[in-house]
């Protein structure tokens, strides 16, 4: 075969329509009609505190990361997700979640846990090891997270608290097209 054949392929190179964003867009509130702020902690957790994950091996902050970046790419026509808070003296993280379509009131519970218990649980348990943070109870259910969440609404300070697992969230301040959370415990 001649060689020189195939000289000028480049010309014909077309990215499949899929690959070409591969969900690497920059997020932008205003492509997504729902916000929720998530709190997520281990069920049936065999720590007391992130700095304990480490003896199992785990790497927390780059678990989350690397099973964030993974969703956001998959699932970057439907929702969006985004760490907001991880402290190594806590037993939780906080995470931001944005749906491009809006979920009904009622729907709200049963959207939110789709996400955490069937999108989410299965990275972090398997691909990232999790499992091992967790208590035999939490292996014989394969529950990994619980998880409480307070719609974020723009403009408006009077939140709806849902499960009661937030005492007192006075401010949620977006800045530079990124949602901040800002709490204050009395």
């Amino acid at each position: 075969m001649n060689e020189a054949f195939f000289a000028d392929y480049k010309k014909f190179i077309v990215t499949p329509v899929g690959e070409m964003t591969n969900g690497n867009e920059v997020f932008d509130p205003k492509n997504y009609s729902s916000h929720y702020i998530l709190t997520l902690s281990i069920y049936n957790s065999r720590l007391s505190n992130w700095r304990d994950a480490s003896k199992y091996d785990i790497d927390v902050e780059k678990s989350i990361k690397t099973v964030l970046m993974e969703f956001n790419q998959k699932q970057y026509e439907r929702y969006h997700l985004e760490l907001l808070e991880l402290d190594r003296f806590n037993n939780y993280f906080v995470l931001a979640l944005s749906s491009k379509t809006k979920f009904e009131t009622k729907e709200e519970n049963d959207r939110i846990s789709y996400v955490v218990d069937r999108m989410l649980t299965n990275p972090f348990y398997v691909g990232q090891g999790w499992f091992n943070l967790i208590g035999e109870k939490g292996r014989v259910e394969r529950k990994l997270f619980c998880c409480s969440f307070m719609k974020y609404e723009i403009g408006n300070r009077e939140h709806q608290k849902i499960d009661n697992n937030f005492e007192n969230i006075t401010e949620l301040i977006p800045k530079n097209s990124e949602i901040k959370l800002i709490k204050i415990i009395k």
